[in-house]
């Protein structure tokens, strides 16, 4: 497969025109689990491909754009364990025509090698699945030029964090700094600690929370924990809890990574009964702890507005200068949402606590 970087930066979301129709551009990748039934690979890339239709699909198969071990395949091809399956079109992914945007960074370090972001909740990192603009990605390609490229192609991105979580990333402005934060969060000697907020009384005052990661078997929207026999399925993932205050139906913690799978805090925490509040993928977005009175109900209701979204903030984040070697650590402040829901948490508890000792 030939794939083309020129043209990745476009002044429109349309693909550039380009002088050879035969080169494809690979917009997904797919590699069967083992334990992977035979299924046709029109249904299998309908589990994984969000907003796809079976229409679509099927039509790509019969243009010759969904190939199978690089050959291509028609709709009913059965998907087998180790097949790797690409979806393939003659311009690029719509996430790389980088649509450079005036949009405002809070920038809370920058020299010649780096910056380092606040990023607010409900920005995306980077396009992608129907985001292709209000990107972070959209707002350092029109601040900075000719930033570094990652393994991804993203310009700029050492790692990210999920839309509706809010706090720091740092971002490369070199080559080498892009290559020296990287190995950094592969190395795992760089530090990150964020704030989080979950359904339930979390009994250890702090604790360790180790499993694979890998893809849910059934919503390919979520991850899971994978453990035993299964752990194959899923790549090694460590994080660290610490109980910050205790408050009632439930707690806030601070979390550190040691790894950095997708969702990964918010898969552990709900793997140990944990759910983070208001986390609508996970389930949190329900009540899952407290009483069954309705004055409760309004309670948690008024929580979910307050906070829309699920309770995580990237707090702290500390690394080596990938020039100077010196420690540099960051802190960022809980957003307002946040810490607006944790204190009527704090009261309900406090009122709880009262109404109990009388």
């Amino acid at each position: 497969m030939t794939w083309k970087k020129k043209n990745m930066i476009s002044e429109n979301n349309k693909p550039e025109p380009e002088d050879n129709d035969d080169e494809l551009y690979e917009h997904h990748r797919f590699v069967a689990d083992k334990g992977q039934q035979p299924l046709r690979v029109d249904k299998f890339l309908m589990n994984y491909i969000e907003k796809a239709t079976r229409n679509k699909i099927q039509t790509a198969a019969k243009e010759g754009n969904i190939h199978v071990n690089e050959i291509s395949v028609k709709s009913n091809y059965k998907v087998k364990p180790g097949d790797v399956v690409q979806v393939l079109f003659e311009h690029p992914p719509y996430e790389f025509l980088l649509t450079p945007e005036d949009i405002p960074l809070d920038i809370i370090y920058e020299d010649d090698s780096l910056l380092v972001v606040n990023k607010p909740p409900g920005m995306v990192v980077h396009p992608g699945h129907g985001n292709y603009s209000g990107t972070l990605i959209n707002a350092l390609v029109y601040h900075f030029d000719n930033l570094p490229q990652n393994s991804d192609e993203r310009p700029g991105l050492v790692h990210r964090i999920d839309k509706d979580t809010s706090g720091l990333l740092v971002i490369a402005k070199t080559e080498k700094a892009m290559t020296k934060l990287a190995k950094q969060f592969f190395d795992k000697s760089s530090e990150r600690e964020y704030v989080a907020l979950v359904w339930g009384n979390v009994e250890e005052d702090e604790g360790t929370i180790e499993g694979n990661i890998g893809r849910h078997p059934k919503n390919r929207l979520q991850n899971t924990v994978y453990l035993g026999e299964d752990e194959d399925k899923g790549k090694p993932a460590v994080t660290h809890f610490k109980v910050l205050e205790r408050l009632g139906y439930v707690t806030l913690l601070s979390c550190r990574l040691e790894t950095g799978r997708t969702h990964q805090i918010r898969v552990h925490l709900k793997h140990i009964g944990h759910t983070l509040f208001n986390d609508e993928r996970y389930g949190g977005d329900k009540i899952l702890k407290g009483t069954t009175f309705t004055k409760y109900k309004q309670f948690v209701e008024n929580c979910f507005k307050v906070l829309p979204r699920q309770a995580l903030h990237a707090k702290t984040l500390g690394f080596k200068h990938p020039e100077t070697g010196e420690w540099l650590s960051f802190d960022s402040p809980v957003p307002q949402d946040m810490e607006d829901c944790i204190e009527r948490w704090r009261n309900y508890a406090k009122n709880q606590k009262e109404f109990i000792d009388e």
